[in-house]
Formats: structure tokens, sequence, C-alpha cells
């Protein structure tokens, strides 16, 4: 978060803003200071942060899924769009439902990332539930309060992902 603050710094002095005015002669732009640019730069660092780990989980199941298949398929006849849809999607299902919940979840209680870039601004912009628990339950005294929000949260959380679950078992059977 603080080398993502460093690059969209919305001064002249950060690093997107520098390559931006060499490049095209554009002045600064409020990366992290306007509300709807500092909301998309947020959501385009935790993309770009968890684009690795999931594509190395999905690069490790369809090294996982064996060439036989393909080679089966193609003397019977198939397209790489038939291919696609009745071998290789079926085969990753598990990856997409443990991708999906992981990115469920990681999202939910993201606190890191909003606070290190903006703080939880512009105003409240990126400010998130995990923030305002943290910030206004512990970080002014108002414990009774936190303990509140996160059994509610928490609540939230196991409603989401328990429908999750399920819609993803939904899936794994229509696949199969």
């Amino acid at each position: 978060g603080l080398v993502w603050g460093y690059i969209l710094s919305p001064l002249g002095s950060g690093v997107l803003n520098s390559v931006l005015e060499a490049l095209f002669s554009v002045g600064p732009v409020p990366w992290l200071a306007d509300s709807s640019l500092a909301q998309l730069s947020v959501i385009a660092v935790g993309v770009w942060s968890a684009t690795g780990w999931h594509a190395v989980l999905y690069l490790a199941y369809l090294q996982s899924i064996p060439a036989d298949y393909y080679e089966v398929a193609t003397i019977d006849g198939a397209s790489p769009r038939q291919q696609f849809w009745y071998i290789t999607l079926p085969l990753l299902t598990p990856a997409i439902v443990i991708s999906q919940f992981l990115l469920m979840t990681g999202g939910l209680k993201v606190y890191d990332l909003p606070f290190t870039l903006t703080g939880g601004g512009p105003g409240y912009a990126t400010y998130t539930i995990t923030q305002s628990i943290i910030v206004n339950g512990v970080g002014q005294g108002r414990y009774g309060q936190a303990s509140a929000l996160a059994v509610l949260f928490t609540i939230g959380v196991a409603v989401l992902a328990v429908a999750q679950l399920r819609l993803s078992r939904m899936l794994q059977r229509r696949m199969a």
C-alpha cells in the first residue's frame, strides 16, 4: 500500500503522474484525492495484488488436466471451443470455487490497502466496514460498539459464505 501510495501520489511527484507528464504532457491527476478516482485506484491495486496468486492457482489446475483428454477429444472431432466447455471448464470448477471464495472473503475483510492508500478518504469514499470497526471502535475506545459491529459483520460474512458455497456446489454439480 505504501509503494502504491507513492506511485499514485496526486502530486506531480508521483511516479504515475511523472510518467504521464513526460509522455503525454498531462498535468497531475488526483488519483487518490478525487473520490471516484480513489475508489478506482484502490480497486485496481487490489486486483493487481491478487492476480498473481490466482493466476498460479489456475495454472496449477490447468497443468493437472491430463493431455489424453484433449487428444481423445481431437480424435473425436471436438473443436477447441468444445474442448474448453466440456473438458477444461468442468475440470477447472474446483479452482473457480476456491478462487471465488478467497476473493469474496478477502474483499469483505479488506482494511490495510484503503487505509494505507487514502486513510478512508477523500471523505468516506474508500472507507470500509472493517475500517469502521477498527478505527471507530478500537481506536476511539468504543469497545462495545466495535464488538457489536464485529458480531454483525461476522454474521453477514457467514451468510454470504454459506450462500456462495451453495451456489458453488450447484455449479459443480452442473459442470460434472
